[in-house]
């Protein structure tokens, strides 16, 4: 490689990631409120960190109105089912020593793009299990959405007590910009996301937007969140320093895979897929620690790696709803960049091959890390 610079000012636009990425919409068989089943299973491993977090803050602040604000909400019945299960914990032991429930804000964020509609579809639901739980003590709920990207400021100063965001910190705001300066040519060439055959430029670069992006996050949420705050994140990490963790890399390889087969049979070029880099990044704990520590807003009380293991069963049945799941959020990038015909093609392709990978027992584990910060 003549160059390792990134920064060449003829290089293709990069995605815009705050227009473009989105979960499928609605409620069809490919929808992301039909595939999100994987999400909710990492969501319950750290339910009780969650709904500990929000009733011990609670019980400390005792705010009349208390706001919680989920980032990344997409859409689906994952959107309220944590904040319902918060709302229930702090109404019974309101109810257990006697004092009013308070009332609260649930503020839901996404990007623009994000199916509000179907979110707002489950708010009868959503009404009845509380009212279910609560009986007499049934509280005032107000319920907003609020598009926007959470890299930057969404709300006003001092405003929210909890601060919640699940499964969405590892999309970053950008495809780091991985072209090279003098041939003016991508350098992570096959490959969608760092691999063990990328360059070292390429993990370097996907670093830099990470520890920007992160520390926009923070920057953005300590304006917003009051005084003794607290902010519960979940995203994919890796358990090791290594860029290209197998946990974390395997499924990005098997898409590159399964664009390269189709690349074989004709349905795309291959100019199209050396083009085409996701803006994802899955942090180490400690680079996770480092940008709480250099943003200095915040605490770190807890920080722990969670483990989910996959399968068990069916590997078929298993393959097709991991790559059902991939598909519901990944669509709208592939069509953006391939275009809709490819779509089918390529997440068939990839149900095989994640299959094959599972019977071999390479698919069964990934990682997430859950922290709890408070503002200082």
């Amino acid at each position: 490689m003549a160059s390792s610079s990134l920064h060449g000012s003829d290089k293709p636009a990069s995605m815009n990631v705050e227009a473009i990425l989105q979960m499928k919409a609605g409620l069809g068989d490919d929808s992301y409120a039909k595939n999100s089943v994987i999400q909710k299973e990492s969501m319950d491993t750290v339910r009780s960190l969650v709904i500990d977090s929000a009733t011990q803050l609670y019980q400390s602040l005792r705010p009349e109105m208390f706001t919680v604000a989920d980032l990344g909400c997409s859409s689906g019945t994952n959107a309220l089912g944590m904040v319902e299960d918060i709302i229930t914990s702090i109404g019974k032991l309101c109810s257990s020593n006697g004092s009013p429930t308070p009332e609260f804000s649930v503020l839901l964020n996404d990007l623009q793009a994000n199916d509000f509609n179907t979110v707002f579809s489950h708010l009868p639901e959503f009404t009845a299990k509380l009212k279910q739980a609560a009986g007499d003590q049934f509280p005032m709920v107000f319920v907003s959405g609020v598009p926007g990207s959470f890299y930057g400021r969404l709300f006003p100063k001092r405003s929210l007590h909890f601060v919640c965001s699940f499964a969405s910190l590892h999309w970053l705001s950008q495809v780091p910009p991985l072209y090279d300066d003098e041939t003016n040519t991508p350098i992570n060439k096959g490959k969608m996301f760092i691999s063990s055959t990328s360059p070292p430029a390429v993990a370097s670069a996907y670093l830099r937007q990470f520890q920007r992006d992160f520390s926009l996050f923070l920057r953005s949420r300590a304006a917003e969140v009051v005084p003794g705050g607290r902010v519960v994140i979940t995203m994919l990490g890796r358990r090791t320093e290594g860029y290209a963790d197998v946990e974390t890399t395997l499924l990005w390889d098997l898409l590159s895979e399964s664009l390269a087969a189709l690349v074989s049979q004709g349905l795309t070029e291959q100019e199209k897929v050396d083009a085409y880099d996701v803006p994802f990044y899955a942090p180490s704990v400690r680079e996770v620690q480092q940008e709480v520590t250099t943003e200095g807003s915040f605490s770190l009380d807890v920080v722990r790696m969670y483990e989910a293991t996959h399968g068990g069963g069916d590997s078929k049945s298993y393959g097709r709803m991991i790559a059902m799941t991939a598909r519901a959020v990944h669509e709208s990038m592939v069509s953006h960049h391939f275009g809709p015909a490819i779509v089918d093609p390529l997440f068939h392709m990839y149900s095989e091959l994640v299959t094959q990978s599972m019977e071999k027992g390479e698919v069964n584990k990934s990682v997430q890390i859950g922290m709890v910060l408070t503002r200082l």
